[in-house]
């Protein structure tokens, strides 16, 4: 709490140090442990006038910081009420869908890398909602984990893939994804009992995928509950390993059977300069000295794809083998072509880009904002001058006189955005037409 009437910049800037600061590494009884914080900020007048009112909306801020990546601040706006009322109506609707139905698995097949076949697939949970249509996990996931949720639609989805895969051929697998309170939770392995026995799965064909978020309470309930599920029999994969709280510490006591390769790190393997190649080999490199498979996830090109093969990883997971489909899309396509995998994307990861510097302006709910083009191909461009743009924004920019194209952004790091074009860009519009001018 600060009192008088302080400018929102040196609010922003003693936040920032704020977080700065609460974000350096803390020793305690000889380890090393790093938290992290969010802020968020309600001003008097403006965003209330008595204590519930500004709790209430810097409350909102705060939720906002968090829904933005976390470690950021944010400072109240009157669009924040729609927003959690939003949210929670999807909280109603999800308890409803529960109870009604509205959930499905889609399954995504994982492929050995040197046989082209199919050893199993992925369980993707969906929602298709009455009203609104497909809903993204990204939204409905965290809202589930939030409230609690996560623990009945877990077990929905734990329940229905060993059902569904059941009836594929006795070598296929199914991977389950599990939630870090799901977990903690000491009853989660009676859970994946009674899953098991009443769709007549073997344990080994089930996969629980498992992030690096459970070693946050790392100890001897961790260690017991990784007993109790390889007591069962079934296996377990750390899922996006190295984009999270990596530690080559529980590598040596968790039992797991796979490390599956973030797609951050298989996007751009294969441009020159790019660190991740070196990244993907030593992944691989490590999980061979401790006999465990890799699976390297999101590939979509045929050099990403000869890339992989060539770094070593023993199972590729991405659009270049099918995307997610329903169960009964699944079940037709094994009667038709077995297992056999067919790879079918791009030759190249990306289009040939284009390095200049050009004035644009980009458009976005009737504002307008100043920006220039660093790099640009048909589909994309760097574009800098914009700071903390959400990922996933839609606007349209104007990149010549008469000349305007949609993009969505897909990453932002300080002053720059990468974004992708709904359609590939006209280059002779470019040189034919001058540079946006922007007024004064």
């Amino acid at each position: 709490m600060l009192p008088g009437r302080i400018d929102r910049d040196n609010l922003a800037t003693l936040a920032q140090a704020i977080i700065a600061n609460l974000s350096l590494p803390y020793a305690i009884e000889g380890n090393q442990v790093v938290i992290g914080a969010s802020i968020g900020i309600a001003v008097c007048p403006d965003d209330g006038t008595n204590p519930d009112a500004l709790v209430r909306n810097a409350d909102l801020a705060l939720y906002a910081a968090k829904g933005d990546g976390r470690g950021v601040h944010r400072f109240y706006a009157p669009a924040m009420h729609a927003d959690a009322e939003d949210r929670r109506k999807l909280e109603e609707d999800m308890r409803e869908t529960l109870v009604s139905g509205g959930f499905y698995l889609a399954y995504q097949p994982v492929v050995c890398a040197r046989t082209e076949q199919v050893t199993g697939y992925e369980a993707l949970l969906r929602w298709t909602h009455p009203t609104r249509g497909e809903i993204s996990p990204a939204v409905f996931i965290p809202i589930a984990e939030d409230t609690g949720l996560i623990w009945q639609v877990g077990e929905w989805a734990l329940r229905t893939a060993c059902v569904e895969a059941a009836s594929w051929p006795d070598n296929i697998r199914v991977a389950v994804n599990v939630s870090a309170l799901q977990f903690g939770n000491a009853a989660f392995p009676m859970t994946v009992l009674n899953a098991l026995a009443s769709s007549g799965l073997t344990p080994g064909r089930l996969e629980l995928e498992i992030t690096e978020s459970v070693f946050l309470n790392d100890g001897a309930d961790n260690d017991a509950m990784f007993a109790r599920l390889k007591g069962i029999g079934v296996r377990l994969a750390l899922d996006d390993f190295g984009t999270g709280y990596s530690s080559l510490g529980y590598l040596k006591k968790a039992p797991f059977d796979k490390i599956k390769i973030d797609q951050s790190f298989v996007r751009g393997a294969v441009i020159a300069g790019s660190r991740n190649s070196a990244i993907l080999k030593s992944i691989v490199s490590l999980a061979e000295a401790l006999s465990m498979d890799t699976t390297a996830e999101g590939a979509e090109t045929h050099d990403e794809l000869e890339l992989i093969r060539k770094l070593g990883c023993s199972h590729i997971q991405g659009y270049i083998y099918g995307r997610p489909r329903p169960a009964l899309e699944i079940a037709a396509q094994l009667r038709a072509d077995g297992l056999t995998a067919k790879a079918d994307g791009f030759r190249s990861s990306r289009p040939e880009r284009k390095s200049m510097l050009r004035s644009v302006v980009l458009v976005h709910d009737d504002h307008r904002y100043p920006a220039k083009v660093r790099n640009i191909s048909a589909t994309g461009a760097l574009i800098v001058g914009l700071w903390n743009v959400p990922d996933g924004t839609d606007f349209t920019v104007e990149l010549a006189e008469g000349y305007a194209v949609d993009a969505t952004s897909r990453w932002c790091r300080e002053d720059r955005i990468g974004v992708s074009f709904a359609a590939a860009i006209d280059f002779s519009k470019l040189t034919a037409q001058p540079a946006m001018r922007l007024a004064s």
